[in-house]
């Protein structure tokens, strides 16, 4: 079957550091660009960050210089490295892992930061 799982959520400090992961099974992910997107509580899902087959890097000009992404091929992995959070990064972040039309999204794990 194929899947996408996020883990690595949680709540952290302002100031604090969490790493997100995300694994797939059942696709080529050496093949697929990894996205995250994050929800803030009562409003709409949003892209934050993504990492292509290549390597190459975009994210939110807004978290520049905050969070980073990488991928490791060999363990079917992503990861969103997530520091110093704020508050108003609150939020239930999640991958999606997609290939030209057709894409797969994991369930979601929520980040909370303490104020």
């Amino acid at each position: 079957q194929i899947q996408v799982v996020e883990s690595g959520g949680g709540s952290v400090e302002l100031g604090g550091s969490l790493r997100l992961s995300c694994v797939t099974s059942g696709i080529p992910f050496k093949d697929y660009e990894i996205r995250w997107y994050r929800q803030f509580p009562g409003q709409g899902r949003g892209w934050l960050i993504s990492i292509y087959a290549d390597g190459e890097i975009t994210m939110l000009d807004s978290v520049k210089g905050r969070f980073t992404i990488s991928r490791d091929n060999t363990r079917n992995t992503a990861f969103v490295q997530l520091n110093d959070l704020k508050p108003e990064d609150t939020a239930v972040y999640t991958c999606n892992a997609r290939l030209a039309g057709l894409s797969w999204w994991g369930q979601g794990t929520q980040v909370t930061v303490a104020s």
